[in-house]
């Protein structure tokens, strides 16, 4: 969905499947409305932040980091606000400190890469897209922030890629909208079973595959599923003087449908 970021693209939209209306609308089609409205909105309030706070992230594990003002994909305004997927902060804080690289698959900008890197100097991260203007932002976002000779930027990652981080003390980070089933194969890739993973999964796109996912690790790793959860953080005095609704639409993660992740860590280290 387009993101809307002017008042006249939001409105040509609405007004489109209005127009179009010959009796009265589903449900299904009133909810595709208010989920455009919405996404306008929180990229009114992104707007907002940018020019108010700058494009740094407020708080979390990657406070102060310089970010951008437009992302490759997704909400940017939880993100700003250190908020955004802060159900992994725990698990980032427990595994990162004992790793030395991470593999960072579906990199987009560079939210996670150069976070990452940016909190943990003991970290490297390699980092893949097969998007090239993803490839390109997320080296522009490490270099912005000091990181470049630590986030190593690259493209497609084929499962038996992982065999060359052998006997290395890995986190894998996976969000590939569905693809988390073609690229987590461990009889593919054996030194995953050594690895620590967190992935997301999107079932509402790959039917069936956070089990298939979970199916695979099961005998090797300890698994965590974790869901989202209500946010709770501190918010810009001039976001606390706005509606309930903008500051709940500030950090909202556009999700479509639940999106949980599996936290995996091997049985090995236990």
């Amino acid at each position: 969905m387009a993101q809307f970021a002017r008042r006249e693209a939001i409105a040509a939209f609405l007004k489109g499947h209005i127009d179009g209306w010959t009796e009265t609308p589903s449900a299904d089609d009133l909810f595709h409305m208010l989920n455009a409205l919405s996404r306008w909105r929180s990229n009114m309030l992104a707007r907002t932040y940018v020019a108010r706070e700058g494009a740094k992230i407020l708080q979390g594990p990657f406070a102060g980091m310089a970010y951008v003002d437009h992302p490759i994909e997704g909400a940017l305004m939880p993100r700003l606000l250190g908020a955004y997927e802060s159900e992994l902060h725990p698990h980032f804080e427990a595994i990162c400190p004992q790793v030395d690289c991470v593999i960072d698959v579906g990199c987009a900008e560079g939210y996670y890469a150069v976070g990452l890197a940016h909190r943990w100097p003991n970290l490297t991260v390699y980092a893949h897209d097969i998007l090239e203007s993803a490839q390109v932002a997320c080296a522009e976002l490490a270099a912005r922030n000091g990181v470049s000779a630590r986030v190593v930027v690259g493209g497609e990652m084929q499962p038996e890629d992982f065999q060359a981080y052998a006997g290395r003390r890995t986190l894998v980070l996976v969000d590939a909208e569905g693809a988390e089933v073609d690229i987590l194969q461990p009889d593919r890739a054996p030194a995953l079973a050594y690895m620590d993973i967190i992935v997301e999964t999107h079932d509402g796109l790959r039917t069936g595959a956070l089990e298939t996912v979970r199916s695979r690790f099961a005998a090797t790793h300890d698994i965590v599923r974790v869901e989202q959860q209500p946010k709770d953080l501190q918010i810009p005095w001039w976001l606390q003087e706005l509606s309930h609704l903008d500051q709940l639409l500030a950090v909202w993660e556009w999700r479509y449908s639940p999106t949980p992740w599996l936290v995996m860590r091997p049985k090995s280290a236990a």
